[in-house]
């Protein structure tokens, strides 16, 4: 909310009571709220809202029915929960204990995980519905919490509290009934806001003086509109208009003012911040997506090896007799139950498919969402934790708000990014000006909405403004002898230098109205009278709409400060042009007749009639000049959009700069260099001009301004496919242009023409540009964007994106408040993407593979035993051995590894950027690669079934001459699984802490141990296991050298592939890992090369693009001579 826009419905003059029914709104729908204020406590307002708000997900009674519902969203769920309902019918191939105890396991794990979450938010609501606050019970204010306030009730809010509920301001400690505001936790802007009361109400300053106070105020109905009120209040039954200015929202703040009073109008979640709390847009992940479908596509295999056990299940049971006699006579076939019936082998085999689809269930792995879900939390902890991404002058460190999006963080192929507080600082310096008249810095100091704030003891004068501009501007004139120390509703008070005495006097201006700066107006005007009685218009603007205003007579200085503007454009200074004029009684006495008609309204075109009436004054201007001022670059800029280039990633600007700014940011920044081919779409062109300017129909100027927009960018496609190799292209277009490029039959040409250019600068855009913009690159590239702003103007793009970045400025803080990262520099992008955003991919991508990986090993070894046993439905595992793998003896080394592994240094990340390009060329999860993984899995689950059972088969097991059991080649063969699929993890990892060698080696002994606690259970729980590793397993030398030797040759074929690809064909971290491993002699002159020449080769912009194109026009010993010192 702009403090600008508060002014321009009162600004200094009350409103006057109406009764105007034609245009009222008020008792029609939406309009149907009554609250009758001061109507004793305990009468509910007609069903009203209680003043307690909740943002928890769930409650007592909800919890359990909901968090189930979001599990059994997920189709891995569904089989498992299915699975285990089958495991109560006789179909089932294990206990139904052993089957339901990990879905229960992994769902509670889940459930606890989103108890925490919504118990700390119920938290948060419970602190805030304690708060406490005063309000009028029995003729005077007590103290209640915020959650027992009720419609109607007055409330007294004093200095520095939080507003408890919507109210409307009845008075205040000052006489005139002001209050100031900020509203940092509404729309996030830190500059105060002017508030004030109706003249009927402004007496109420005392405590006892609202015993008798009565009001019946009606008004619109709840809804989200923070800029907007329509209402009226009756008092001694007399109407007046409500508008904005009167109504102070739950959750800003009372500054700079002793004391308010107020009446409750909405409470609770009626109120406008809560009406706004929405949740952000869903994003998930590719990788995510991805997962899902292979999830299916296991369940898909899963079916078919259940109908393949089914069919071959059904042959050798319809074998079973021949002839009437029975072949495996000692299964009795000749007396089985329908499940084994060789006379109904079909139906025996249809009920087998499902038996089969609970035995084979360990191929789909149960705990991956909620390891997944636990990796990412950890980090997401490291990111914030990152002492490289923490802003010490600000204390801001990087927060990264959803752990949802970490691995997208690593596979980014396109940043979009505001100009204005993101790569420019946002603190303006007032630098240069333009002015044939010296009374300029009378106007910037009376033309603004700053509020002085003055420190008594040291006496310097500080201000709270809406934009940092503004306030460069009144500091500019008070470093010039016009010095702005107090306002009022009324007035603006200045110490100005007299130049015929040289002294510094005291003056007064009466403040009349201020006409407020939007997007649309690009301007803010205010109109004063001063001591001697003659009323003044003042104006600031953007040039595009201040010109326009001119008077046609005043043309002496036009040119001169048009070419000013330009050149302060391209030193990259932020312009306005400043005007004035003099307005007589009658001109303004005519103008504040209609704008307070207009301001009085409540009909639906209230904003239009006051826009009507203001543009009407603000012509005829008299120019006063042009100011420019400076943003400059935040530390690092070039720096990290050098290394961001280098590592593949497209970078565009979307400002709503002037082009000529935006273009000199570029050069600044190093998004464009000397040499480079630009190519600008603009509709400032002559033949546009002249037909906007001949008046004609608006119909034949869109449709030629679509056409000229569609042909530049035709030309600009040509220029590119008819360029020579290595000839770079940047596209710059404005706003105007963008609205006919972003149309559906246009916007494929513009994104055709982006892809071919090296930069891409869209200025003079506006905040639905830049979403819009940002949705056609999302969904033409099909690859992950990301965007990064500090402004409100730019959630609309944060949000858009597949991730949202948000910066920390002096914007406040709405665009960190929908985004997903937050971050205080754009600098720190550069960490955020080259090293948590690839460490975060690798290691969800490595994790997920080797999920499916020992997953797969061990279903196969199911499966093959179920071939030798013709598919019978037998368990070769116990079953409580077969439901604890996935939970107790393959999960944790899986998730140190997602949340320790380090393939490359973070030094390394930085200094070798092309490695980022495995994550958006999708090298680490590609299909080839989880294929790989899988059929690798098979492999292993072959390798340890038929060397097991080969091993054990023919030979006494112990030194009785015992044989083995079902038991001991079940428990060897589980053995084997146990240290083959973890010691892969040893050889899986790139980097070991002892959290990693404690989980490897950990989950291996707990194997051991569950075999020693399990077997001494009774036979009745523990079944064939019963005291299986002490009386069986143990005292069996052959165990041990089976286990041993057995893992070892399952590792051997990843082994030998990957010493292979290593060697003769690298991904790009195996390159750099050798780099790196060489210690000492890490800069290896030949190898160290290559990688620095592939890091850069095809970037086009940057910092390292500029110094390549400058060598390329020296002679050759200087370009020799610098190369080596830039490497050095």
């Amino acid at each position: 909310m702009r403090l600008s826009r508060l002014y321009s419905f009162a600004c200094g003059r009350r409103p006057t009571a109406v009764d105007d029914e034609s245009s009222s709104r008020i008792g029609g729908p939406g309009f149907t709220r009554v609250v009758n204020a001061n109507g004793g406590r305990g009468i509910p307002e007609y069903g009203y809202r209680s003043n307690s708000v909740s943002t928890t997900k769930y409650n007592v009674v909800t919890f359990v029915p909901k968090s189930l519902l979001e599990q059994f969203r997920r189709v891995a769920n569904i089989y498992f929960l299915i699975s285990a309902c089958l495991t109560y019918t006789n179909l089932a191939p294990y206990t139904s204990a052993s089957a339901v105890a990990p879905l229960v396991l992994v769902l509670l794990a889940t459930m606890v995980k989103e108890a925490i979450e919504d118990w700390r938010r119920k938290q948060q609501d419970t602190e805030v519905n304690n708060r406490k606050t005063k309000v009028l019970q029995d003729g005077a204010f007590h103290s209640t919490k915020w959650m027992n306030l009720q419609v109607g009730d007055i409330v007294k809010v004093e200095k520095d509290e939080f507003f408890p509920a919507d109210l409307i301001l009845l008075s205040s400690s000052y006489e005139d009934a002001i209050c100031y505001v900020e509203t940092m936790n509404l729309d996030g802007e830190t500059n105060l806001k002017l508030k004030q009361s109706l003249e009927a109400s402004s007496g109420l300053q005392e405590d006892d003086s609202f015993n008798n106070f009565r009001a019946v105020i009606r008004c619109e109905d709840p809804n989200p509109h923070l800029y907007s009120f329509v209402g009226n209040i009756e008092i001694e039954e007399q109407q007046y208009p409500l508008s904005p200015q009167q109504i102070l929202l739950r959750d800003s703040k009372l500054r700079n003012t002793e004391y308010v009073y107020g009446v409750v109008i909405f409470t609770g979640h009626d109120t406008k911040v809560m009406q706004n709390a929405m949740k952000a847009p869903s994003k998930r992940s590719k990788i995510e997506r991805k997962m899902d479908r292979i999830i299916y596509l296991l369940l898909s295999a899963l079916v078919l090896i259940s109908v393949i056990g089914s069919v071959f299940f059904g042959i050798a049971t319809r074998d079973d007799l021949q002839d009437g006699r029975p072949k495996r006579w000692y299964l009795r076939p000749d007396d089985s139950t329908i499940y084994f019936k060789p006379t109904k082998a079909a139906i025996s085999a249809i009920l087998h498919f499902f038996t089969a689809m609970m035995l084979y269930g360990n191929f789909i792995p149960i705990s991956l969402y909620i390891s997944i879900e636990i990796v990412k939390l950890l980090q997401a902890l490291f990111i914030n934790q990152d002492i490289h991404m923490y802003h010490e002058e600000t204390d801001t460190p990087a927060h990264a708000r959803t752990s949802n999006l970490n691995e997208e963080l690593g596979q980014v192929d396109t940043i979009l990014t505001d100009k204005t507080g993101t790569l420019t600082c946002n603190s303006m310096e007032f630098i240069k000006c333009s002015m044939p008249d010296c009374v300029w810095p009378w106007l910037l100091a009376v033309c603004h909405t700053c509020i002085p704030e003055v420190d008594e003891e040291s006496g310097t004068i500080s201000y709270e403004a809406e934009s940092p501009d503004e306030a460069a501007f009144v500091v500019a004139a008070r470093e010039l002898g016009f010095t702005f120390y107090q306002r009022t509703q009324t007035g603006v008070f200045l110490h100005e230098l007299d130049p015929s005495s040289g002294k510094q006097v005291d003056r007064s201006y009466k403040l009349l109205h201020v006409l407020e700066f939007n997007s649309a107006r690009k301007r803010m005007s205010v109109i004063v009278r001063n001591e001697e009685g003659k009323i003044f218009l003042f104006s600031k603007g953007a040039d595009s709409v201040m010109f326009e205003r001119l008077s046609s007579s005043d043309c002496a200085y036009r040119e001169v400060t048009q070419d000013h503007i330009n050149e302060y454009a391209d030193a990259g200074l932020r312009t306005l042009v400043l005007a004035y004029r003099q307005l007589d009684e009658a001109e303004y006495a005519n103008f504040d007749r209609k704008f307070t008609a207009a301001k009085n309204s409540v009909s639906a075109d209230r904003d239009e009639m006051i826009e009507e009436a203001a543009d009407l004054l603000e012509r005829k201007l008299i120019l006063l000049g042009a100011t420019a001022v400076e943003d400059k670059l935040q530390k690092g800029v070039p720096e990290c959009i050098d290394k961001l280039a280098q590592a593949g990633i497209k970078i565009w600007v979307l400002t709503g700069d002037k082009m000529e700014t935006a273009i000199n940011i570029g050069y600044a920044c190093s998004l464009l260099r000397q040499g480079m081919t630009q190519i600008t779409i603009t509709l400032e062109q002559p033949d546009i001009i002249a037909l906007e300017k001949g008046g004609g129909d608006k119909a034949a100027v869109a449709k030629a301004s679509k056409e000229n927009v569609v042909k530049q960018i035709n030309e600009g496609k040509k220029r590119i496919d008819g360029s020579v190799v290595g000839e770079a292209f940047a596209l710059i277009i404005d706003g105007k242009s963008l609205t006919y490029a972003l149309e559906e039959d246009a916007k494929g040409a513009l994104m055709d023409l982006a892809v071919g250019c090296k930069s891409v600068i869209c200025c003079r855009s506006s905040p639905k540009q830049k979403a819009l913009v940002t949705r056609l690159v999302k969904e033409s590239t099909g690859k992950v964007s990301l965007a990064i702003g500090d402004g409100a103007n730019d959630v609309g793009m944060i949000q858009e994106a597949d991730i949202g970045v948000g910066i920390s400025g002096a914007e406040g803080m709405q665009a960190v408040m929908a985004s997903d990262v937050s971050i205080a520099q754009f600098r720190f992008l550069e960490r955020l993407l080259l090293v948590h955003g690839h460490w975060c991919y690798s290691r969800i991508s490595a994790m997920i593979c080797y999920f499916f990986y020992k997953n797969i090993t061990f279903g196969v070894t199911l499966f093959l035993y179920e071939a030798y046993t013709s598919f019978s439905g037998q368990t070769f595992y116990n079953d409580w051995a077969l439901s604890t793998y996935n939970v107790f003896f393959t999960s944790l080394p899986v998730i140190a590894m997602g949340v320790f592994d380090q393939d490359v240094s973070a030094r390394f990340c930085l200094r070798y950027p092309m490695l980022y390009q495995e994550g958006p060329q999708n090298l680490l999860f590609r299909w080839s690669r989880l294929l790989g993984w899988m059929a690798y899995g098979v492999a292993s689950g072959v390798i340890i079934f038929f060397l097991t059972s080969a091993a054990l088969q023919h030979q006494a097991f112990r030194r009785g001459g015992e044989v083995v059991d079902l038991a001991i080649l079940s428990g060897t063969a589980y053995t084997c699984v146990v240290w083959a699929v973890n010691a892969q993890m040893t050889v899986t990892a790139n980097y070991f802490t002892l959290v990693q060698h404690a989980c490897i080696w950990g989950s291996v002994a707990l194997w051991y141990v569950f075999l020693l606690a399990y077997g001494a259970i009774t036979p009745a729980f523990s079944t064939n296991y019963f005291m299986l590793f002490t009386d069986g397993l143990a005292a069996a030398p052959s165990y041990w050298v089976v286990t041993l030797l057995v893992p070892a040759a399952a590792l051997l074929p990843y082994f030998t592939y990957s010493a292979a690809k290593t060697r003769f064909f690298p991904d790009y971290h195996n390159k750099i890992q050798w780099l790196q491993h060489r210690g000492s002699n890490a800069d290896d002159p030949e190898f160290g090369h290559a990688l620095r020449q592939f890091s850069v080769r095809s970037t086009g912009v940057g910092v390292s693009a500029r110094r390549d194109a400058r060598d390329l026009h020296l002679p050759p010993s200087q370009s020799h001579s610098h190369s080596q010192t830039t490497s050095t």
